[in-house]
């Protein structure tokens, strides 16, 4: 038998909208991640981008298990002596909701310039509208 490689040339690629209403901020990275990885497709080859475009709607709308809202930190260094800063996930979400989920699933991604290609295939809305409709996305639910 024959081992298939795809090539980027010949990669169909289709239009996913997610409505993120709801579901767990880390199942909802992981089946996007996959999906912008291209590991639903039989044709996954690991060091080809053959993933699909993913248009993610009402993520402020995303949810936590447990205490984690109160007691997840996001922490950043500001470059400076003693500049380590953190922001309590709660509110983060009520300023940044689209920073929140983008975050989650880049972290779910390779980390090298196929990962980036990969981010870039991913739009993420706060609301319920996206500018993606001449693509008519197919619905995704998981």
């Amino acid at each position: 038998m024959d081992t298939i490689m795809a090539k980027s040339e010949s990669i169909e690629r289709k239009w996913y909208v997610v409505d993120a209403t709801g579901m767990a901020l880390g199942r909802l990275a992981a089946q996007v991640a996959s999906i912008l990885r291209g590991k639903n497709k039989p044709i996954f080859t690991p060091n080809v981008d053959t993933g699909d475009y993913v248009v993610i709607i009402n993520c402020k709308n995303v949810i936590l298990t447990g205490k984690k809202a109160e007691k997840k930190f996001y922490r950043y260094h500001t470059g400076y002596v003693g500049g380590l800063k953190e922001v309590r996930y709660d509110k983060l979400m009520s300023t940044k909701p689209i920073f929140v989920v983008e975050h989650a699933i880049k972290g779910m991604l390779p980390k090298n310039s196929l990962g980036r290609k990969m981010f870039s295939k991913l739009f993420v809305y706060a609301g319920s509208e996206h500018k993606q409709q001449a693509q008519r996305p197919e619905s995704l639910v998981f």
